[in-house]
Parts: C-alpha cells; structure tokens; sequence
C-alpha cells in the first residue's frame, strides 16, 4: 500500500482558496440560473458576476452543466439534510411534523434561489438532473413513509396517505419561495417578511396536525396590509 502524502501548509491553503472560489462562483450561479433559467444562463455572464474572467471559471468548471450540476448538488444536500428529520422514529408525530414544516420553510426563507433553481429544473421535467433526484431522494422519501407507516400502526396518527402528505407538504412550504413574488404583491409590500414564515408555519402546520388527526392550537388569523 502507498504511503500517503502529508499535506503541506502550502497545499492546505490552496485547497481551502480552491474551496473558497468554487463556492463563490456557486453562490453567484444559483442567482444567475435562477433568474434566467439553464437556457438563458451564460458561463460568461456568471464569470463576469463573479470577478472572474471565462477561461478562469472553466478552468475550475469546464462546462455550463458542470456548473449547474455543482449548483443543484448544493440546493439537494441542503434540502435532503432537512428532509432528514422525519427519519428518527424516536420523536412525536406533533414535535417531529413542527420540526419538519419549520426546517422546510426556513429553507425557503434563507435559501429563495437556490429553492426556484430546483422547481424549475423540475418544472422543465428534470431533463439535467432527474437521475440524481431520483436516486437521492426516493430513498430517503421511502424512509419518511415507512415512519408514517409504523405510526398509524401504533396507533398515533390517524390513516393518511404519507407520500401524498409529503408532497403538500413540499408544495406549501417551497411556494413561500417559488412564489415569494406573488405573494409579496397580494400582500402590498415588496417582500416577504419573517412574520409571514412564522404566519405560514403556524397555518401549515395546523393544517399538517388536523390531516393526521392530532389536534392543535388554530393559529391566529394574518392581519393583511391595506
């Protein structure tokens, strides 16, 4: 077996600067494909955002969907880390559905591009990424079930079909993102604030609570700006 090679301070410091730049020419992507689609998104345009000149942004991504690949990694660790919390059986239904329609929404609170990358890569029927979402995300979704599954045995939550369940769940939490636009303009202002999140927690998971027959606090009705 060869040895292996001590790492020297020099090569540290050029794996973390290494490190360091992929993950600002990501943060600067998400924004650009979010804005203007994987079609409309230009490896110059995203160079030029991120203070770097083409050659050197393909020198550490050769091609546009290298870069949306790196880009849709990102968003699906983040997301599948959150994702993860319906997978300890240990928990109450109550405390462990909060935590999950909580997790959900901050993610689309503090991550908004990175969430509208993803819905429009599904939207556009996961033509780049289908594959992986499939093989990283269906796993994990057949774990969640198999909770609720051994939670309706038990008798702690009422029958319900959990894959469906998931899937509103998803659908109400990511819109806050997806759909912040709209939301912000129903709501006269010019963007969402963090009393609309907790506001959406609170219906959410009322609503979550009452499908799978737990009862809970109703949350206070929203004041609307005039």
């Amino acid at each position: 077996m060869a040895a292996t090679v001590p790492r020297t301070p020099a090569v540290k410091r050029r794996i973390l600067n290494r490190d360091k730049l992929e993950a600002d020419i990501t943060g600067v992507a998400v924004r650009v494909f979010a804005e203007c689609g994987y079609e409309g998104a230009s490896i110059a345009t995203i160079a030029e955002q991120a203070g770097l000149s083409k050659q050197n942004l393909m020198y550490y991504f050769p091609t546009k969907q290298a870069l949306y690949e790196r880009v849709l990694d990102g968003v699906l660790d983040d997301w599948l880390a959150r994702m993860a919390t319906l997978a300890d059986p240990g928990q109450e239904p109550r405390d462990m559905l909060r935590a999950y329609i909580q997790a959900k929404l901050r993610f689309s609170r503090e991550q908004p591009w990175a969430s509208r990358v993803y819905a429009m890569e599904v939207i556009g029927g996961a033509q780049l990424y289908g594959q992986q979402i499939q093989s990283r995300v269906v796993p994990l979704l057949r774990k969640d079930i198999e909770v609720f599954e051994r939670w309706i045995a038990q008798g702690r939550i009422g029958p319900i079909n959990a894959t469906h369940l998931l899937f509103a769940i998803w659908a109400m939490t990511q819109s806050y993102a997806d759909f912040s636009a709209q939301m912000a303009l129903v709501l006269n202002r010019k963007q969402l604030a963090r009393k609309d999140f907790d506001d959406a927690e609170a219906m959410i998971t009322h609503m979550v609570l009452a499908a799978v027959a737990i009862t809970d606090t109703a949350p206070a009705p929203i004041a609307y700006d005039r």
